[in-house]
């Protein structure tokens, strides 16, 4: 921490909260040097709510009757997380994400497109540069899994090409 007290420190915290409330952020960290021996580590953080439990239905068991296994490649639950998936495109960085090029323009890709290797799939703005992301392979957009205008983390799963 700070030897001296800054008046600004306080006011640099409380927004460092509300960047961290406006983007959707958990946590953030930020270091300042005012000179060799002064400095300030910030360390701003907030619990995620947490969701509610999935309620569980059992049914009454029917007359036995037998059953057929299920096949060994069944495809994958709805549940599934889409990180795993063969055809999950992750984001190579953290930022904002955006559909289309411009407002009231087309998407880049729907669900059901079919694209080729290299066309750009979506838009991530870092640091008020927009970064093209392109398809790393060709195939069927199965799945969108990012909204217009959200925030990112680097790794998450932003859509599902197979």
């Amino acid at each position: 921490m700070t030897k001296n007290t800054h008046e600004s420190d306080v006011a640099f915290i409380e927004a460092l909260a509300e960047l961290l409330k406006g983007n959707d952020l958990t946590e953030i960290e930020v270091k300042r040097s005012y000179g060799e021996d002064d400095t300030l580590n910030v360390r701003v953080s907030r619990k995620q709510p947490v969701a509610a439990a999935p309620q569980v239905t059992y049914a009454a068991p029917m007359a036995a009757a037998p059953v057929a296994a299920a096949p060994a490649a069944a495809a994958p639950s709805a549940n599934a997380d889409p990180s795993q998936h063969p055809g999950a495109v992750s984001s190579p960085m953290v930022g904002t994400v955006y559909l289309q090029a411009e407002p009231g323009t087309p998407a880049f890709v729907s669900v059901g497109a079919q694209v080729k290797e290299g066309d750009t799939i979506l838009i991530i703005e870092a640091m008020k540069t927009m970064n093209q992301i392109p398809a790393p392979r060709a195939g069927t957009v199965k799945r969108i899994l990012v909204e217009d205008g959200r925030p990112v983390e680097y790794g998450a799963p932003l859509m599902i090409i197979e």
